[in-house]
């Protein structure tokens, strides 16, 4: 990870009107699995990956580093958000020339879908950002093809600058940022 500053990890729990971001703990290793393994929520993300390797590779605590925030619903993990991972400079889409822009990227149960959950967490991880890291552009790209996470990407103020052909897919990439501009 580079670029962090002095972001101190973990902040303390971030709490929204109905959810809880937090950092991951090993409660949330069932939940990360079901994730990665679920056909649905694979299906814009390079699709599910079979379970009995994700046993395997999934580590006791799942997504223990810095940006990782589990979303949790009355107790229970229903999805998450990483935002402190930087895009690959060797990846199309970029607002920087030299790339590294912090990456807002997000799953959640198909079971939580529709009911403002991942806008309510997105818009509290972004704001979190924006504090810790003052005017850093954050970039989401999303395949055209899903719907819902276009429409989540223009609630949450993302602008489009480009769409580009990867993975054997149209994609959207936008940019957001907590300067608002002048003028």
């Amino acid at each position: 990870m580079t670029g962090l500053g002095p972001v101190a990890w973990p902040p303390a729990p971030i709490k929204t009107e109905r959810l809880v971001l937090r950092e991951s703990e090993a409660r949330d290793r069932a939940v990360c699995i079901e994730l990665s393994a679920s056909p649905e929520v694979g299906t814009y993300v390079g699709g599910a990956r079979p379970r009995d390797e994700l046993e395997r590779v999934v580590p006791e605590v799942p997504g223990r580093r810095p940006g990782f925030f589990v979303v949790e619903l009355d107790g229970a993990m229903i999805g998450f958000i990483q935002l402190l991972d930087r895009r690959d400079a060797e990846r199309p889409g970029h607002v920087r020339p030299e790339g590294g822009e912090a990456e807002l990227g997000y799953m959640f149960l198909p079971e939580a879908w529709g009911y403002g959950y991942a806008a309510e967490a997105c818009a509290a991880a972004l704001d979190w950002f924006a504090g810790a890291l003052p005017g850093e552009p954050v970039v989401l790209t999303t395949q055209t093809a899903n719907a819902r996470s276009m429409r989540l990407a223009a609630k949450l103020g993302f602008t489009e600058v480009e769409r580009f052909e990867e993975y054997g897919a149209e994609q959207w990439f936008g940019e957001w940022s907590s300067v608002t501009p002048s003028g």
